[in-house]
C-alpha cells in the first residue's frame, strides 16, 4: 500500500512540476529595433511574435505571451478606444516551444546603436 502511494506521489509530482513556458518579449519595437528579454508566460498562453504598422506608414514589433485564444489574429487599436482612428495594426503568431518566438537580431542592432553613439562622439569632438 505504500508503495502504491510512493508511486501516486512521484506521478503527481511530475506533472506539478513542469516548467512553465519562457519567451522572448519586447513591447514595442520600431522598424529593426526591439530591445527584447526573457519571460514567463502564464498558464494558457503562448509565445507570439506580432508584426504591424503604426498609422499606416511605420512597421512596428511586439513579442512576448499571449491568451491562446488570441494567437494567429490581426487587431486594430484605435484612439480613443471607442474611436475609429485606428492606432496601429498587429498580427500576432503563436508558438508553443520554449523561446520559439525567437529574438530579433538583438546584437546588431545594440551593435548599430554603439557604432551610432561612437559616431556621435567623434563629430561632437571634432566640432569642438
Amino acid at each position: 500500500m505504500n508503495r502504491t502511494v510512493f508511486q501516486l506521489f512521484a506521478v503527481a509530482f511530475c506533472f506539478v512540476t513542469v516548467q512553465a513556458l519562457m519567451c522572448y518579449e519586447c513591447k514595442l519595437g520600431f522598424g529593426d529595433l526591439c530591445y527584447t528579454s526573457k519571460t514567463t508566460c502564464d498558464a494558457g498562453q503562448h509565445c507570439f511574435s506580432g508584426i504591424g504598422e503604426a498609422a499606416s506608414l511605420m512597421p512596428i514589433k511586439m513579442k512576448g505571451c499571449l491568451e491562446i485564444s488570441k494567437c494567429n489574429k490581426t487587431e486594430a487599436v484605435n484612439f480613443p478606444t471607442s474611436g475609429n482612428t485606428t492606432v496601429y495594426t498587429m498580427t500576432k503568431t503563436c508558438c508553443s516551444t520554449d523561446l520559439c518566438n525567437s529574438a530579433p537580431a538583438g546584437l546588431p542592432g545594440v551593435l548599430q546603436l554603439a557604432l551610432a553613439s561612437v559616431a556621435a562622439v567623434f563629430a561632437a569632438h571634432a566640432l569642438v
